[in-house]
């Protein structure tokens, strides 16, 4: 299941908590006696998530959020709020696999969040095995991921911004999108982040290429965060997408899997993603736009760092040279 992540964001809870969420879900005639009925999932780096065993043989999982008292970025703030209307939306409206919610609470009784279980997925995390398949398999899994992809873009919002309401919201995906930027500067700014670059400037590059933005008129749900490991897979086959915490309104363009096609910053190749999904190679405008969301996404991996308290400066050292070289084809300088 790969090896477990540590970030401060992390909700771990003891065993008698574990139980006592398990039993208010699925009654306490379900819950295991003893130990080894519990374990916790590696690979995210925001919520707690663990695979539980009930009584009678059942596996679920339970996603925990993050500790009351720690700070989040400002997008984060309504995260598992946001994953279950996605989970909700998804399930309502496509045959797109995603888990199914077996119970939420909300009520902050048991813990100082909230927290849910959902259905366990029994399938391969693309992000693990990737390395195993063969080109050919993963070039099959990524078109499989570029369809579904498709078929979620075609789910309609009123307004471009976050699901739940609130700001940034609107009618001009332009104004949302800075004003997401926005925040991530002024999440930076506010722990005092060494982005490698003076945030005004960053500010004034959105102010001054923002104009392909004007392209995009229709608020469509984008899923955002649908990277290899939010991927199930079995036998090279699609069986699930997990983690819709970061789910929107905005622009298809928006989605990991167009990553690619207009910047080399992140490793992968989006022409299988993009067979798939239907799309042919990227205007000069959508160019630019997937290379702006792109220097939105390198921010948010340097800034992040501190949010979650990370030890290790890999990500950021990786997230801030990738910026510095995305910013520096933009024609800025340190």
């Amino acid at each position: 299941m790969g090896a477990v992540t540590e970030s401060i964001t992390k909700n771990r809870q003891p065993a008698e908590v574990l139980r006592a969420m398990a039993a208010r879900a699925y009654g306490a005639e379900r819950v295991p006696a003893g130990e080894g009925w519990y374990q916790e999932l590696g690979n995210g780096w925001f919520n707690v998530a663990y695979l539980i065993r009930l009584r009678d043989g059942e596996r679920a999982v339970l996603k925990i959020a993050p500790p009351a008292g720690v700070e989040v970025m400002t997008y984060e703030r309504a995260a598992m709020a946001t994953e279950l209307a996605a989970l909700r939306l998804i399930r309502e409206q496509t045959a797109v696999p995603v888990p199914a919610v077996h119970f939420h609470d909300g009520s902050h009784e048991l813990c100082d969040a909230d927290w849910f279980f959902m259905q366990y997925v029994d399938a391969d995390n693309l992000g693990l095995v990737r390395d195993s398949l063969s080109p050919e398999e993963y070039a099959s899994c990524q078109e499989a991921v570029g369809a579904a992809n498709r078929v979620l873009n075609g789910i309609k919002g009123e307004r471009f911004g976050p699901l739940l309401g609130g700001p940034p919201r609107g009618d001009r995906w332009r104004e949302v999108f800075c004003a997401m930027v926005e925040d991530v500067l002024r999440d930076g700014e506010r722990r005092r982040v060494d982005i490698g670059w003076d945030y005004d400037a960053v500010r004034a590059l959105f102010a001054e290429r923002g104009d392909c933005l004007e392209e995009v008129t229709e608020p469509v749900f984008v899923e955002w965060d649908l990277w290899d490991p939010n991927v199930m897979v079995r036998d090279g086959s699609l069986v699930s997408l997990i983690d819709h915490e970061r789910a929107l309104y905005g622009d298809p363009l928006f989605e990991a899997g167009f990553t690619g096609a207009a910047s080399d910053v992140l490793p992968g190749d989006a022409r299988s993603f993009m067979r798939g999904y239907g799309k042919g190679p990227l205007t000069a405008t959508e160019r630019e736009r997937r290379r702006l969301y792109t220097v939105h996404l390198m921010l948010i991996m340097v800034i992040e760092t501190v949010y979650r308290g990370h030890t290790d400066p890999a990500q950021y050292e990786f997230a801030k040279a990738q910026l510095a070289k995305l910013l520096g084809e933009f024609g800025l300088r340190p």
